[in-house]
């Protein structure tokens, strides 16, 4: 007989008699793990029980040897799923996603007999209030936003079982994050073509003084039609919720490979500018096949976010245009202060390197000798002069371009210089004869 933790793991699915014991019973019997007759059996001996406590129906499942610890915790999850799915209004038909704070599914909004998103959160997170909060200012801060390539918000609620949920548009493609796990490489193009649609909606958000701080390939959905699609709004924060900035401060919210700086440090006053940052990750990522930084732990990640010199894009993947390096690390730049001034100004230098040309603002704050040594052989070259001894965010940035100043050796073979010297040669030469002749004379 199964005894001690097991006993524990399996209590947790519901008490004696409950109506979770008949849920339990009907999942049970649709896994076929026991027989009706093996069901019964350990009912019965509930109620032949005079222990107050009475057992619950799994805990008697295991004693008799009927099923194990470990298919208690899988029938725990159905019934789990089960009372999910009885959501009033809604048909749920699959899960789309599921992450650390809830799981998505794919519904029909029966009402209305139209596919949406439905986002649910874990019996366990409800009981945590600060969890609950945090899910109602998501739904919240997406109905502020109305824009073609952000999900658009519907409608938050609970059931009568105590689930919250978050309805939203649903969206027929797959994350850039689950693309790239395919093996899918984007091309400039088409990296330039998603930026530009995210940069636009950050824009659309960053108006309405909405920073988004989770921005990363697994929160952008990709269309069939192409059409990007910014979604999860878990961590967004109105710049104007001093409480929450308070309450926050010190703490590092986001995702490690795209997390800005000023996140890591846990800052009270985060502006758009993170969201920049994290959107020029996203774009690296996307042009070279990997994250800008990586390491072993979170903590190595971030410390190199914080410390580490960027390995420009063009470096990384040669066959990339001088321009679209130069926007990422204009927006990845470690101080705030050096990225674009705007999220406008961000996607204006997009849209002018997908049409042919060089970006504009970026451009101002790079070395252009090197640029256009890079134009001209199509390869990446190393710009040693900003190298320095520690790494620091000027590594990140070329240069202002300087005057140039003559070399030695270029100074000596001016033609002005030559013609002085010969100048100077038959002056001497003149003035050594003359000297020569008053000597000599009587």
């Amino acid at each position: 007989m199964s005894s001690g933790p097991e006993l524990n793991a399996a209590s947790s699915i519901g008490g004696a008699g409950s109506a979770v014991d008949t849920e339990i019973g009907k999942v049970i019997l649709d896994m076929g793990l026991a027989t009706r007759t093996e069901i019964e059996f350990c009912r019965e001996q509930q109620k032949q029980s005079s222990d107050p406590n009475q057992r619950s129906l799994t805990d008697l499942l295991i004693d008799n040897s009927f099923i194990t610890s470990n298919q208690a915790k899988r029938i725990r999850l159905q019934v789990d799923d089960r009372k999910t799915s009885q959501l009033p209004g809604y048909q749920l038909l699959g899960k789309l996603g599921k992450g650390a704070m809830a799981t998505v599914y794919k519904a029909r909004q029966i009402s209305l007999d139209r596919m949406v998103a439905v986002k649910v959160l874990p019996r366990k997170m409800s009981e945590n209030p600060e969890f609950v909060d945090r899910f109602y200012k998501e739904g919240k801060a997406a109905a502020r936003l109305s824009h073609n390539n952000i999900v658009q918000a519907i409608d938050v609620g609970v059931s009568p079982e105590g689930y919250h949920y978050f309805e939203m548009e649903y969206i027929e493609g797959k994350t850039l994050y689950d693309i790239m796990q395919e093996g899918h490489s984007f091309s400039e193009a088409e990296a330039l073509d998603i930026a530009i649609q995210m940069a636009d909606a950050l824009a659309h958000a960053h108006l309405r003084q909405l920073i988004h701080r989770d921005v990363k390939p697994k929160n952008i959905i990709l269309t069939p039609q192409g059409v990007a699609k910014l979604t999860d709004l878990g961590l967004a924060r109105a710049t104007d919720d001093k409480l929450a900035a308070e309450t926050e401060a010190g703490k590092a919210y986001g995702t490690p490979y795209y997390i800005s700086p000023e996140q890591i440090r846990g800052e009270m006053e985060i502006d758009f500018r993170a969201d920049i940052y994290s959107l020029g990750a996203t774009i690296y990522h996307l042009v070279t096949g990997r994250p800008p930084f990586e390491g072993d732990t979170p903590a190595a990640v971030m410390h190199k976010h914080l410390k580490q010199a960027l390995i420009p894009a063009d470096h990384v993947n040669t066959g990339l245009s001088a321009g679209i390096g130069e926007v990422i690390d204009v927006a990845m730049a470690k101080k705030r202060e050096d990225r674009y001034q705007s999220t406008e100004d961000m996607l204006e230098d997009l849209r002018a390197i997908a049409a042919g040309g060089p970006p504009v603002h970026a451009r101002q704050n790079v070395d252009l000798d090197a640029l256009e040594n890079v134009e001209e052989t199509g390869k990446a070259v190393d710009m040693p002069q900003l190298i320095i001894e520690e790494p620091k965010p000027e590594q990140l940035r070329s240069r202002p371009r300087r005057a140039e100043q003559p070399q030695p050796a270029a100074a000596l073979r001016s033609p002005l210089v030559i013609a002085g010297l010969i100048v100077l040669l038959v002056s001497l030469l003149v003035n050594s004869v003359l000297l020569y002749v008053l000597l000599s004379a009587p």
